[in-house]
């Protein structure tokens, strides 16, 4: 059984759930994507998963939808989140975007959506206008929960004052060779829950030798052994895998836990700035 989490809205997310992103690898919502996501997504809710995340930028809303529909969960048993493209800051576009990611999904309500990077350098800076229009969602009752993604402490710190609203989570890079410390401690001091995305680094930390020997001792896979450790630190993590077996063994990590010592000797695998896989969210411009 995958625990809740409390947020600071008042509402609860999955701990552990699905990440979605290059499912499939091309972008494009073309209907063969769309099928190709629709099962892979299906797979995942067949196997235990109760929360699915996606993108406006990546092109597999429709395909998650599919599944969602498919899957014959309640709707009130699944957590289901999206991101907001780059492409559509301006507060009309977020207005608009929402609109097309609900109807994408086959949902009349979304319970997380998250401005995916704050992109500092466009928009003439202004992500809190971006912000503002997020609250708008929720007060109208299309949007439960509102968040952000790749926001470092300044941006944090901006938006909180600026408009008084406070994100409920932050979902940024986050694995052992990159715990991503600024930002946790920052959305920590918040009260903002961090999400890990890229939580196994991309598979890099899956081949350390301290996490293999972790893993050799417990019994347990590398991969295992680094969702515990994100599991114990708090985070919300959403790893990925087109295949059954690897979803299967993602999930079930609620049925040991690391010692004192073994987290320590993760802990030091940090490489700091160095150990970044994705782009710094103070300088990423990308608009697709």
């Amino acid at each position: 059984m995958v625990p809740d989490i409390p947020l600071n809205d008042g509402t609860t997310i999955p701990q552990l759930g699905f990440g979605t992103l290059n499912v499939p690898p091309e972008r494009a919502p073309s209907e063969q994507n769309t099928a190709a996501t629709a099962e892979i997504v299906g797979l995942a809710l067949a196997g235990g998963y109760c929360h699915i995340d996606t993108a406006q930028m990546y092109g597999n809303e429709a395909g998650v939808g599919r599944a969602v529909a498919a899957s014959g969960i309640p709707r009130d048993e699944l957590y289901v989140t999206s991101k907001l493209g780059n492409g559509n800051h301006r507060p009309d576009d977020v207005r608009h975007s929402f609109a097309q990611t609900l109807d994408k999904l086959g949902l009349a309500e979304l319970d997380l959506f998250l401005i995916h990077w704050p992109l500092p350098t466009l928009y003439d800076g202004d992500y809190v206008a971006t912000w503002r229009a997020m609250t708008e969602l929720v007060k109208d009752g299309r949007l439960r929960t509102q968040g952000v993604s790749n926001f470092q402490p300044d941006h944090l710190d901006r938006i909180t004052s600026e408009t008084g609203v406070v994100p409920a989570v932050n979902q940024i890079e986050v694995h052992p060779y990159f715990r991503n410390d600024a930002a946790r401690a920052a959305s920590a001091a918040h009260g903002i829950a961090v999400e890990a995305w890229s939580p196994l680094g991309q598979g890099a930390v899956l081949d350390d030798p301290v996490v293999g020997r972790i893993a050799a001792e417990r019994q347990k896979t590398p991969a295992q052994v680094v969702l515990r450790w994100h599991i114990q630190h708090g985070h919300i993590v959403i790893p990925k895998s087109t295949r059954r077996e690897r979803m299967e063994e993602n999930i079930s990590v609620f049925d040991f836990e690391l010692s004192a010592e073994e987290m320590t000797a993760i802990n030091a695998l940090d490489k700091g700035a160095d150990g970044r896989i994705g782009p710094n969210p103070d300088t990423f411009a990308w608009i697709p």
